[in-house]
């Protein structure tokens, strides 16, 4: 179809001006034209960001020389093929995207119709410099120089190169994941970051762009109602990440952000996930063109549907009926020779090798909450001798985790459980949070206490405990750090590791010793002692979903304390982990003595009592 321009009143019908804000928006909108042009294979190069340089590459249906001239005209598009601007089924239609473009940058196009000859067309910020004919392959070539570049005042509003290449990343992902019949391809200063192939299936092209374990994680989402269709990929419950910036939408095959989304999803998962954690999915909507308005926003990010309930219930439906589909599929174990190379742990303590899950000899801080102290006959520790000096709490605790069989071995045997004790169980009068009597669900502490029942969250009560450590550490010498004895490689995309190798010192503070390794990996030499043997992986992935959400817009201070809590919630003991009775009563003794301890670093609470009168109550007593 022959490009023509649009009746006045048309015109006026349309917004003012096309958005060109940074290079990732004029990115976008080149992009777009290719995918509407037919094309098969689409090649993005960069440099510096697109500051200095974007050139956009396809092997399309090309524009015919006589139309090349109108295409940088504004108000001009081959998209409308009447005034119905509501039918639109393109991704681009207001036909200013080309102009509004060459007005602040240089552009060159060149462009050739499968039959014809080439031709190629330079405007230099809004004025003519050379046309003529050009040999090039089918398809069109559009390379924009210098953007902003006599606009002092916008460019100076630009961001780093590295962030606008991230966001321009972020478009080329978003489009080559909403058409996988399409090839795509981006460098960025001569090197690759990014080559999916066309004629993928929907579910490898989404796991492909966002995370290669989806693959194995995923459920597949599929609903129809009242002439809309939904589909796409959601992953497991336990596949999930640190922020929620992987929650794509595709309306019509058009990349949108909408709050509705991230609405819906909630409620699907909402008691599958805890509030701070997030799902990965692509979601793929498809909708009447008179059934959603994509003219909200100058840059077709926006969409208005004429039923937003519909389409929310349609989310969250969808996404159930294919959680609930999936049964009791958690997201996949690593293979069998992985797991060979781990030792398991005895099922009764022994001194030799073993390292303890919580610091039983952790001195109270200064001005600490609690006064509760642990006694040594709690621990089996003989009393004093005439004569004799007495061994210290500490003395002895490192000593038996250190496998110093010189010293006695405090009594750590189970005191509430079937298996006879060795020892009394303490009184728990003498404790505010009293002392364990066992285990609900490898999840919650039942604890007696003198005036009532306690139940504790051990995964919340640790998180927040291990948090103090480290803070109580950073104010000191700094966090211990464990070095590994084989290097850990982490795999992120090449933003996520920018923003953590402008960090490694900050978090070298912490005890994490990362290292570029590559493009789009990082290196991990060495992990906070404190934190054990925790999962790397994870602990890395969201320290960088976790930059990426807070990095610009917090203080020094406001981002290591985030650091320290996502640290402290990989370093903690989960929930399933089964605890003997020593190390419950560990856990209540320490957090008897921590400030804020009895709510997490989320918020949430970590222990609730249940009175003497309450539970006399719920059994009719009173």
């Amino acid at each position: 179809m022959s490009i023509r321009r649009l009746p006045e009143h048309l015109i006026n019908r349309i917004a003012a001006g096309e958005v060109v804000e940074r290079p990732a928006s004029a990115l976008k909108e080149l992009v777009e034209n290719a995918i509407d042009a037919g094309a098969e294979r689409i090649a993005v190069r960069l440099a510096n960001g697109g500051l200095d340089r974007i050139e956009v590459v396809d092997d399309g249906c090309g524009v015919a020389p006589a139309d090349m001239a109108l295409a940088l005209e504004r108000h001009a598009t081959s998209k409308l093929p009447d005034e119905r601007i509501e039918a639109v089924e393109t991704l681009g239609f207001r036909g200013e995207a080309l102009p509004s473009i060459a007005s602040v940058a240089r552009l060159t196009m060149e462009s050739r119709v499968r039959g014809a000859d080439g031709w190629r067309r330079i405007v230099d910020n809004g004025q003519l410099a050379g046309e003529g004919p050009h040999a090039m392959p089918p398809g069109t070539a559009i390379r924009v120089e210098d953007l902003f570049a006599r606009v002092p005042a916008r460019r100076k509003f630009l961001r780093s190169p590295r962030s606008e290449y991230g966001a321009c990343l972020d478009i080329v992902r978003r489009l080559a994941m909403a058409h996988p019949d399409i090839s795509f391809s981006l460098e960025h200063d001569g090197r690759r970051t990014l080559a999916v192939q066309g004629g993928e299936g929907r579910e490898d092209r989404v796991a492909a762009l966002i995370d290669r374990a989806l693959a194995d994680n995923h459920v597949v989402v599929s609903l129809e109602r009242e002439g809309l269709r939904l589909a796409g990929v959601a992953s497991l419950p336990t596949f999930n990440r640190g922020v929620a910036d992987h929650l794509y939408l595709f309306v019509n095959g058009r990349p949108v952000r909408d709050r509705l989304v991230t609405g819906a999803v909630r409620a699907a998962y909402a008691d599958l996930l805890a509030r701070d954690r997030h799902p990965v999915l692509a979601l793929f909507l498809d909708v009447p063109p008179g059934e959603v308005d994509v003219n909200v926003h100058p840059a077709k990010t926006e969409v208005r549907f004429r039923d937003p309930a519909l389409v929310r219930g349609m989310l969250v439906s969808g996404i159930k009926r294919a959680l609930d589909d999936a049964g009791f599929r958690s997201a996949q174990r690593p293979d069998a020779a992985s797991m060979m190379a781990w030792r398991a742990e005895p099922v009764s303590p022994t001194p030799i090798g073993r390292t303890p899950i919580f610091d039983f000899a952790a001195p109270p801080p200064a001005g600490g909450a609690g006064k509760a102290a642990i006694p040594p006959s709690f621990y089996g520790i003989p009393p004093q001798q005439s004569g004799a000096a007495a061994p210290s709490l500490s003395d002895a605790v490192r000593s038996y985790w250190s496998g110093d069989l010189s010293q006695p071995a405090p009594s750590l045997a189970p005191a509430a459980r079937a298996e006879a004790a060795e020892a009394a169980p303490p009184d728990g009068a003498q404790f505010p949070l009293g002392v364990a009597r066992g285990q609900v669900a490898k999840t919650y502490i039942v604890a007696e206490a003198e005036d009532g029942l306690v139940i504790v969250d051990q995964h919340a009560a640790h998180e927040r405990l291990v948090l103090e450590r480290m803070r109580r550490a950073l104010a000191g010498s700094g966090v211990a750090a464990q070095a590994l004895l084989l290097p850990e490689v982490v795999e992120l995309d090449e933003p996520a590791c920018d923003r953590l190798e402008a960090r490694l010192e900050e978090l070298r503070e912490f005890g994490l010793e990362l290292e570029r390794f590559g493009p789009s990996a990082m290196l991990v030499r060495a992990t906070p002692a404190m934190l054990g043997n925790g999962d790397t992986q994870g602990l890395v992935r969201d320290l960088a979903d976790d930059l990426a959400q807070a990095d610009e817009a917090l203080t020094l201070r406001e981002r290591l304390d985030h650091v320290a809590a996502t640290m402290a919630c990989h370093g903690s003991v989960r929930a399933g982990r089964v605890l003997s009775v020593a190390e419950m009563n560990a856990l209540l003794r320490e957090m008897e003595v921590t400030p804020h301890s009895g709510q997490c670093n989320h918020g949430r609470p970590t222990w609730v009592k249940l009175a003497h009168g309450d539970i006399e109550k719920l059994f009719g007593r009173k």
